[in-house]
């Protein structure tokens, strides 16, 4: 007999939930037949999220305007971020995935410009289908496991890029990363016009680390002390402080050209050039946290309190320890002590 669409409908609900339900770790058959079922309906398509225009539309305009208002203390990572992403969405016709790698310390926004890039690329942001994140310490804790970690990485990769070319991965904490681990998704993110049938160009991967917070650090104390403003800092100036335990960074930091690595986490990413941007996050000032906090209240639905925000900021722990200038935690604890400060002060 043949389905009907009432039928088919259920059938592609159904599908649509599996898939769901199977993050972040899931199949490539359901995921395969869930988009195969939803490119040939008009009408599910309209109602829930598929992989076309509707559903994916890049706002350049949108993002330069977050990354300048909503991100704070982090200048060239406005700059290089807002040119990677627009000319790799400009690109019909890209060679490779782009693939972003940012360092930096504790609450400087690395997630932040994930979560910004992911809003402007997708109608629902990072709630999307399309959008997937993996925490090292959450989702591969146990070195015991990573033969079945890389397996499963790798059809779940090839799975979510079937049911989308343009899905974009986040992999947090790469510092943490269990060792080999991410090789294994290496010819992902190569020069492959396929790959095991797979169009996986027009992929987004970001990784990101906690490495080179100290090193950055550094060079803003150094222009600190010689009373530049930290906006003077440059790219060229955080060549030196790109050369991380592991890592033998050599030219332009920001477009790898010519890199190779000793050992870690990164050795067949680097060492073939696979990464196309290194971004890095300065650490934030006590201004940049007096921000961060009459943001959180105005994303809270909160009225703006500034004497509040700078109780708040004010018993937050700074170093270097004489003149403690660099915030220990950045705005990642700011929500935190607001609450706490409302109810309790």
């Amino acid at each position: 007999m043949r389905p009907t669409y009432k039928t088919l409908f259920g059938y592609i609900l159904i599908s649509s939930v599996l898939v769901k339900a199977f993050e972040p770790i899931t199949t490539t058959i359901v995921a395969g037949a869930g988009a195969a079922a939803a490119a040939g309906w008009n009408m599910y398509s309209y109602f829930y999220e598929s992989c076309d225009s509707q559903w994916i539309d890049f706002n350049s305009t949108g993002l330069e305007v977050d990354l300048n208002r909503k991100l704070f203390g982090q200048h060239i990572v406005s700059r290089v971020v807002l040119k990677a992403i627009t000319g790799f969405m400009k690109n019909k016709n890209p060679k490779k995935p782009l693939v972003l790698s940012l360092h930096g310390g504790t609450g400087t926004g690395k997630n932040f410009v994930s979560q910004l890039i992911a809003k402007n690329l997708y109608k629902k942001g990072t709630d999307s289908g399309f959008f997937h994140q993996f925490v090292a310490t959450a989702h591969f804790p146990h070195q015991s496991q990573i033969e079945n970690y890389k397996s499963q990485l790798q059809h779940w990769i090839k799975g979510n890029i079937t049911n989308c070319p343009q899905s974009m991965f986040i992999f947090d904490e790469m510092d943490k990363m269990q060792p080999g681990l991410i090789d294994s998704i290496k010819p992902y993110l190569d020069y492959y016009e396929k790959l095991d049938g797979v169009f996986n160009r027009q992929a987004i991967f970001i990784f990101l680390s906690n490495s080179g917070g100290e090193n950055y650090m550094q060079v803003a104390l150094d222009f600190w002390r010689a009373g530049k403003d930290r906006e003077e800092i440059e790219l060229k100036d955080l060549e030196t402080a790109f050369s991380l335990p592991g890592f033998n960074i050599k030219k332009n930091p920001i477009e790898f050209e010519q890199c190779n690595t000793e050992g870690g986490f990164w050795h067949s990413l680097i060492d073939k050039n696979l990464v196309d941007f290194f971004v890095p996050f300065l650490p934030l000032e006590y201004k940049h946290l007096v921000q961060c906090g009459m943001a959180e209240m105005d994303a809270l639905g909160l009225v703006p309190n500034h004497t509040l925000v700078d109780q708040v900021v004010r018993v937050m722990t700074y170093f270097p320890k004489i003149e403690k200038i660099f915030s220990v935690t950045g705005c990642k604890t700011i929500r935190n002590y607001l609450y706490y400060y409302r109810k309790n002060v």
